[in-house]
């Protein structure tokens, strides 16, 4: 019992450091996710990582919230999975309740415009090198750059095309990519072992 409460407990910290100290949400929270999940405590692997966040961002939600739940469970079941959701949102739900009382005249400081104008080019760096990471430890092959590559131009010239329609897309077409990859070595091994047999 007492191994256990110390796991949820160590889940409600972590979850509540990585809501508490990630601006821009989504994307920009994956560095420190990535950092207290797969390096500090070592609940995951960086495979592991990566194939949470296609998973977190494939299905609907926010995908702090969703890793958080993948984690939580992953780690302490039910229990987990709840504890750690609460502790990502907890933060975010306190500084809104805070703000929302004086929003009109905090942002009229005009030290906080400046620092909110900061924290949007950070934001933008911290989403660049999420994805880098995340970038190296794709497998690569033909079908893997291929699909970077094509999902990085939409993403580029199509910004219309939302996010979930190029996830979708890359489903579909892993899927077409593994049945055809399937059939072929199925092909390859009947025609070898009829070689073999002849």
């Amino acid at each position: 019992m007492k191994e256990k409460f110390k796991i949820y407990w160590q889940l409600f910290i972590t979850f509540f450091k990585i809501g508490a100290f990630t601006f821009g949400g989504g994307l920009a929270m994956i560095p420190l996710i990535s950092k207290e999940i797969v390096e500090k405590k070592k609940w995951m692997t960086d495979d592991e990582m990566l194939d949470m966040v296609a998973i977190a961002e494939s299905t609907p939600g926010v995908i702090a919230v969703n890793s958080a739940t993948f984690v939580g469970y992953r780690v302490g079941k039910i229990i987990g999975a709840i504890i750690a959701t609460v502790g990502v949102t907890l933060p975010s739900f306190i500084i809104i309740c805070v703000i929302s009382f004086f929003y009109d005249k905090f942002m009229e400081i005009e030290v906080i415009k400046w620092a909110f104008l900061g924290i949007k080019a950070c934001v933008a760096i911290l989403i660049l090198n999420a994805g880098l990471k995340l970038l190296k430890n794709v497998k690569k092959n033909v079908y893997s750059v291929i699909i970077i590559l094509v999902a990085f131009l939409i993403s580029l010239f199509f910004s219309f095309i939302k996010t979930v329609y190029i996830i979708l897309g890359g489903i579909i077409l892993g899927v077409v990519v593994y049945t055809i990859w399937e059939h072929i070595q199925n092909k390859k091994n009947k025609d070898d072992s009829e070689e073999s047999e002849a």
